[in-house]
């Protein structure tokens, strides 16, 4: 993984859903396990939610929030 690719679904926004509007960085971790359970769709966004899941479940946050665009 890049970090320019980290960089890019961190600050990703979600295009649908009950958080559309949000960057991935910003969804609560129970949705990102949400997606884990049913499968994340098969492109860019769903390797992008894959890799919130991971950074979450990992407790990674606070290594990436610097890669974060200012808002």
């Amino acid at each position: 993984m890049q970090p320019e690719q980290i960089k890019n679904a961190i600050n990703q926004v979600m295009p649908y859903g009950k958080y559309a509007g949000r960057r991935l960085f910003h969804l609560p971790e129970p949705y990102l396990v949400w997606f884990h359970k049913q499968g994340f769709p098969a492109s860019t966004l769903g390797q992008q939610l894959a890799l919130m899941y991971e950074i979450k479940l990992n407790g990674l946050e606070s290594v990436v929030a610097p890669l974060l665009d200012e808002e």
